[in-house]
């Protein structure tokens, strides 16, 4: 398939973010490039203390995202796990039970009819 192919099949109002978000990809990758090029003392030694702060906040920031996404994820799962203890638990004999007495039988239904007596009114 061709980039001709491709741009058909994307909504014409994406074309302007996908198109930025190529371009801020492609710096990304130049500058990744560029710092794993060198070695990261040689690179805080040409840089200024300002742009060497600069640098060691992005690292930060980049090393606590990474984190969090690991963090967040094993938080879901424990959620997940409690969910489950907290979801209500069948009990089957209770279930077989009811499904018995709710179904409908004859025999059981005329002999339980002949032992009652009727409700009414009362005859003197």
């Amino acid at each position: 398939m061709s980039e001709d192919d491709n741009a058909e099949e994307c909504p014409t109002e994406i074309h302007s973010y996908l198109a930025a978000f190529d371009k801020s990809l492609a710096s990304v990758d130049e500058m990744l490039k560029t710092m794993m090029s060198v070695s990261r003392s040689q690179l805080l030694q040409k840089l200024d203390p300002l742009e060497q702060a600069k640098m060691d906040l992005v690292s930060v920031y980049t090393l606590n995202s990474m984190f969090w996404g690991k963090i967040r994820s094993y938080m879901n799962k424990v959620k997940e796990i409690t969910d489950k203890k907290k979801a209500s638990k069948l009990n089957k004999g209770a279930a077989s039970r009811f499904v018995r007495n709710a179904l409908w039988e004859p025999d059981a239904e005329n002999e339980h009819t002949s032992k009652t007596p009727a409700k009414g009114k009362k005859r003197k």
